[in-house]
């Protein structure tokens, strides 16, 4: 479906936002997806420089890369209440101007505006993962799959991108790793621009909330079907970080160059993109989303279990088979938080508790996994913990896929 045909049929939703124009809404949305993962994505490649630049350690340039894990962590539960007290659109505005500080902030000079700027673009990061499912079922009750997709492929788009160019911007043009990471901060800035319409249309909250709300945001996490999306979201975020980060290490160690292993990792990252695209549409239109589950969890365990025992001329295959399970597994666990729900208030909440527990998944995720292979001194039982996560992958999902919702539990 082309995007003017998306727009089309979004014009007569009901719950859109006609007064700052629909086309600019899915725009703005679009951007907002661009701006998730780019500024993350764009450390890995830098790591080195940052480094050696500022005269760190290994483990507290390590901690780059997980510190805005743990800010997703924190702060995820919290953005529901935000958003019931100063409205969804003007907390995504707010969101998105300390997003363009906290990239600004961290290509200054100095390992305290480092760190302050990553927790800033962390924090702010949280809020709209936790809020953009939310939104998009609110304006666009029936087109959420065709939505999420579009937001997920911006997502990962960029993301892939800026982990392939930042090495090149920072050296071929000479910008520097603060160039690099600053230069990120034009996408947010964008964002933050095409966004500012809809405070137009924004409505301040009522500052009472109905005791129908408390009950169903307390319901959430009292819910069997929520900590099964909670668990889903979690287990597929551990394996795709854990992936990231350990991948071209454990491809070098199987006779690949670094430059291979790099290009496989993008490889990955490229293979997910289709399928964040058309995945959340086939899940809108099922009865129920265990079909997609098993194939997904298939795809994880063939993938792993590929490049543990299988030929490293078929490395190619088996990181395919890997990215494509990710993106599955990745917009799934977006579409839950909308198909397992009844409304705005609920996907929030629900989105919020998945994505705090996910979050923390994937920030221990690569650690105890170098952990278990210093341990072990082998990639093998550190590989197998993966294809077990993936069998719990399928445990979870078939109950997260479920033609259910949370309230009903």
């Amino acid at each position: 479906m082309s995007f003017h045909q998306v727009q089309s049929q979004a014009e007569h939703e009901s719950k859109a936002a006609p007064k700052a124009g629909i086309g600019l809404l899915i725009i703005g949305i679009i951007f907002i997806g661009a701006t998730l993962r780019a500024p993350l994505t764009s450390i890995g490649p830098l790591i080195a420089s940052i480094r050696d630049s500022l005269g760190i350690s290994n483990t507290i340039a390590g901690t780059l890369t997980t510190v805005p894990l743990l800010a997703f962590a924190v702060l995820s539960p919290f953005a529901p209440k935000l958003s019931r007290r100063f409205g969804m659109e003007l907390v995504l505005l707010a969101s998105l101007f300390l997003l363009t500080l906290g990239i600004v902030l961290r290509s200054l000079a100095g390992v305290g505006a480092l760190f302050t700027g990553t927790i800033l673009l962390g924090l702010s990061i949280a809020v709209c993962n936790v809020l953009l499912p939310s939104f998009i079922k609110n304006k666009f009750p029936t087109r959420i799959g065709v939505m999420t997709g579009l937001y997920a492929v911006s997502m990962n788009l960029c993301g892939g991108i800026a982990s392939g160019v930042s090495a090149p911007i920072s050296s071929v043009m000479g910008l520097g790793w603060k160039g690099a990471l600053g230069s990120w901060g034009i996408l947010s800035f964008i964002a933050l621009l095409l966004w500012i319409p809809q405070m137009r249309s924004h409505r301040k909250p009522a500052n009472t909330i109905s005791l129908e709300k408390q009950t169903e945001s307390i319901s959430i996490w009292r819910s069997r079907l929520a900590w099964k999306v909670t668990f889903y979201m979690g287990l597929q975020s551990l394996i795709f970080y854990t992936v990231i980060a350990w991948l071209p290490v454990i491809l070098q160690e199987q006779g690949l160059s670094s430059s291979s292993a790099g290009w496989m990792l993008s490889l990955m990252q490229f293979a997910v993109l289709p399928f964040t695209f058309i995945v959340p549409i086939i899940a809108g239109y099922m009865k129920n989303q265990r079909l997609l589950v098993v194939i997904t969890a298939l795809l994880f365990t063939g993938g792993i279990s590929g490049v543990l025992y299988g030929s490293t001329a078929l490395i190619p295959l088996w990181v395919i088979m890997i990215g494509i399970a990710a993106g599955m597994a990745f917009s799934l666990a977006m579409m839950f938080f909308s198909l397992r729900t009844h409304n705005t208030q609920q996907a929030a909440e629900l989105s919020g508790m998945a994505q705090s527990f996910g979050y923390l998944l994937a920030a221990v995720g690569p650690t105890l996994f170098g952990l278990i292979h210093d341990a072990a001194n082998s990639w093998t039982i550190p590989l197998l913990m993966l294809i077990v996560a993936s069998v719990l992958i399928f445990i979870f999902g078939m109950g997260a896929g479920k033609n259910e919702y949370v309230t009903k539990e």
